[in-house]
């Protein structure tokens, strides 16, 4: 009958029965499947009582204030706050806020004052994480223990069980549950943590490591290190990446044992992982590599009589491959760069001060480099500065704010720039990217926007306001700001807005301005200012506890 319906009773003759006298055949056809529903429902035998669960355990922690409540049934529900609906990505129409992108910035702010989650909204919660890994550790902490509880009910849910610890469950046991899958044990608990290492599933093991290693970074390294020789190559490597959280000197004998291993991956990883250790034996064996490479040369060709001159490694040999060295370079990039790159990423910074006339950092970024090896030199360092957290070296790399970024001393690259950025303290790098915003605008500032922290700081506020006035002002094209006015929304201290309402009016369009510009630079101001005003309601509700 399925057939017969797909492909159309024109097409294919009605099954034997189905056939009805005085009908004609479609209808026959959905007379006899009504039948065929009755029937089947008729001799359906009831299904064998299942055990009932066991109860949800207690959460100690307060519940939520009633409009907090509300607030959170509102964001899970994805609806937008007025019925003036907005559409979400670029370019989107409408002054209504965006409820799904404000979602992670509650649950944050509902974790730190501590606040358990309502009982009737973890199914949407849990949903919620499913569909969205970036809310998951929010989520599930949310979430507590009766979300973890509620997690072995439902297949759908498996992955909180390996991202929520055990531990927090009230006193649950960590065994099998229904839904499929091992509740992640309290890393304390050493035979649960051996018996789950040794029979859980591959994403459970990693989750399992990650939290052990959280917690106790010489248990879950000694963890590992009972069945690493039997473990797959692609399961090694992704167990010697969970040690990048409080790596320590201590790691470096295991590390050392896994830059022999048979996989050229874990060997890369491994090497990785010890060129972030200043002080291991990879590391000063890289820092006499790179050494011989790059030197200063005070031979007077250079305008101010010295310059860093370099020789670049004519051959890669085994030892250089077994501390991590890639031999094949990519399509389009020579062996010799190649190698080069490697060898500077992975020597300690503190190497070129001492090589190179005991210069700072600034200093030697400045030098001239001759043959047109700078690129690739400054390249490298830029890679070091990033892996080895190093804010000297990372300062003098992105130079003034202010210099244009294809002539910075360091890299053109903003994605690069986005990673120096990073290890500088939080308003230094708010500053660093103000100054910017106000130097080069708006164009080139997405990425860096991106690791800044929420909210932004004061300076940082008002300088992307700033850049978004000018642009309004001139009659730029409005769609290509989308992205930082997205960026602005959930990023600007919630107190601006009442600063922003003078920029919600529709400005006079110039001449030259894109048509109807003026029209969307105010919605999007408006839609910035509700957004505010949201974020600051929401703040508020959570206070009222």
């Amino acid at each position: 009958m399925v057939t017969t319906a797909l492909l159309g009773t024109d097409r294919r003759t009605l099954p034997p029965g189905a056939a009805t006298p005085g009908k004609d055949a479609p209808t026959a056809l959905l007379h006899a499947a009504a039948y065929q529903t009755v029937r089947r429902r008729a001799g359906l035998l009831p299904a064998r009582a299942a055990a009932r669960p066991d109860p949800a355990p207690h959460d100690p922690r307060p519940p939520l204030p009633a409009p907090a409540r509300r607030r959170l049934a509102q964001l899970l529900a994805g609806r937008t706050s007025s019925p003036a609906g907005a559409s979400t990505g670029v370019g989107r129409r409408g002054t209504a806020p965006d409820l799904t992108e404000l979602l992670p910035q509650w649950l944050a702010a509902a974790n730190r004052r501590q606040f358990q989650a309502p009982p009737a909204l973890l199914p949407a919660l849990l949903d919620a994480a499913r569909a969205r890994t970036d809310l998951r550790p929010q989520a599930l902490a949310f979430a507590g223990p009766r979300g973890l509880w509620l997690a072995r009910l439902n297949p759908d849910w498996r992955f909180a069980l390996r991202g929520m610890s055990g531990g927090t469950s009230g006193g649950t046991s960590g065994g099998t549950s229904g839904g499929g899958g091992a509740a992640m044990p309290d890393p304390q608990d050493v035979a649960a943590v051996r018996r789950l290492w040794e029979e859980g599933l591959f994403a459970e093991r990693v989750g399992l490591l990650a939290a052990v290693r959280a917690q106790d970074p010489v248990a879950a390294r000694a963890l590992l290190a009972t069945t690493w020789p039997t473990e797959r190559a692609e399961d090694r490597l992704m167990f010697l990446d969970s040690l990048r959280c409080g790596l320590s000197d201590a790691d470096e004998p295991f590390l050392e044992q896994a830059l022999s291993d048979r996989s050229r991956n874990v060997r890369a990883t491994a090497a990785e992982l010890l060129s972030a250790l200043p002080g291991s034996a990879l590391a000063a064996r890289m820092a006499a590599r790179a050494s011989t490479c790059v030197s200063l040369d005070r031979s007077g060709r250079a305008t101010d009589g010295e310059r860093i001159v370099v020789e670049a490694p004519h051959e890669c040999d085994a030892d250089m491959q077994r501390d991590g060295v890639s031999p094949k370079p990519p399509t389009g990039r020579g062996e010799r760069s190649w190698w080069l790159g490697q060898l500077v990423e992975s020597a300690p910074l503190h190497t070129w001060p001492h090589r190179l006339g005991g210069r700072t950092p600034q200093a030697i970024v400045t030098l001239p480099v001759a043959d047109d090896w700078k690129e690739e030199l400054h390249a490298a360092w830029c890679r070091a500065a990033v892996r080895q957290r190093d804010a000297d070296w990372s300062r003098a790399l992105l130079g003034a704010p202010s210099a244009p970024p294809a002539t910075g001393p360091g890299t053109a690259s903003l994605a690069e720039r986005a990673k120096l950025l990073e290890t500088l303290p939080a308003g230094e790098r708010a500053e660093w990217v103000a100054a910017f915003i106000a130097a080069h605008g708006l164009s080139e500032a997405f990425q860096l926007l991106g690791v800044c922290t929420v909210p932004w700081a004061e300076p940082l506020g008002r300088a992307v306001v700033d850049a978004l006035d000018i642009a309004r002002d001139a009659g730029s094209y409005p769609w290509s700001f989308s992205g930082v006015m997205g960026l602005a929304e959930r990023c600007l201290d919630p107190g601006e807005a009442g600063r922003l309402e003078i920029l919600t009016t529709t400005p006079d369009e110039q001449e030259d301005a894109v048509p109807g510009a003026g029209g969307y630079w105010s919605e999007a101001f408006q839609r910035l200012v509700g957004t505010l005003r949201l974020r600051a309601a929401m703040l508020a509700e959570l206070q009222e506890g």
